[in-house]
């Protein structure tokens, strides 16, 4: 089980596609294709030569946003200097990404080791990295707005500060991300329209007919895909990689396909 758990199971990817109805979505942006990944663990223990099939698969799925969602490295067991190391080497891989529009927020596990020692590489390899910041997407004169929140495992996820006053007024729909999941409900006070989150693994190894073994902070609640709360709809990816054990049993990574409409 070891074996089959560390070595084919932790390496067979799931593509998990859902359409996404928002009523507050623009007629430009009906029909665009979200690509989520996240949770890689980079070296820690997802391979580079797992991460670059990753890559590839998201490549030929030709979507129109790339979603990065946090934890790019991990805090432990070994070094923060290991993470910090081979921080670089991830960003190079994700940068093979081809896809117009890719962004990236931050995980709890980046926060801990240090926010610029995964910012700087992934800015230099030309991924921009939303930290309790917005953008603005537009398409033929409407607009739709990318959000992204900081760790909030961390203290350091800022929903008031983040998320525009017009969408938190009913104006214009947002899209956030978020690493945790767990702050669902007081994201819904902000109109949020739909939020984007990693941080469980889906639990990871999981035996049939029981429950998760283990589950992190802020992410006991809504373990893997869709929920709502309020007119906020949350998704939350069972990520790439693997954290405290170089296993997954019962809950293959995952590639997400969102298309709204």
């Amino acid at each position: 089980m070891a074996l089959y758990a560390g070595e084919i199971s932790r390496h067979e990817l799931s593509l998990e596609q859902h359409t996404i109805h928002l009523a507050r979505l623009p007629d430009a942006f009906r029909g665009m294709r979200i690509v989520q990944i996240s949770d890689f663990h980079y070296a820690e223990y997802t391979e580079g030569w797992f991460l670059r099939e990753v890559v590839d698969h998201v490549n030929r799925l030709k979507p129109d946003m790339v979603v990065l969602t946090g934890d790019f490295i991990s805090y432990a067991p070994l070094p923060h200097s290991w993470a910090r190391r081979h921080m670089p080497e991830c960003a190079a891989i994700l940068s093979e990404i081809e896809c117009p529009l890719r962004y990236a927020s931050l995980g709890n596990h980046d926060t801990t080791v240090g926010a610029d020692y995964v910012t700087g590489p992934l800015r230099e390899h030309s991924i921009p990295v939303l930290v309790n910041q917005a953008v603005a997407l537009e398409r033929g004169g409407q607009r739709l707005w990318l959000a992204g929140l900081g760790s909030a495992c961390c203290a350091d996820a800022d929903p008031a500060v983040t998320i525009p006053p017009a969408s938190q007024d009913g104006k214009e729909p947002v899209i956030l991300l978020a690493h945790e999941p767990d702050i669902l409900p007081e994201i819904a006070h902000y109109n949020v329209d739909l939020m984007l989150s990693g941080h469980t693994h889906g639990g990871q190894v999981r035996f049939p007919f029981l429950p998760p073994l283990e589950l992190p902070p802020y992410g006991k609640h809504y373990v893997e895909g869709l929920f709502r709360h309020g007119p906020t709809q949350l998704y939350v990816n069972r990520g790439i990689g693997a954290v405290g054990v170089p296993f997954r049993l019962n809950c293959p990574p995952e590639i997400t396909v969102l298309t709204l409409a």
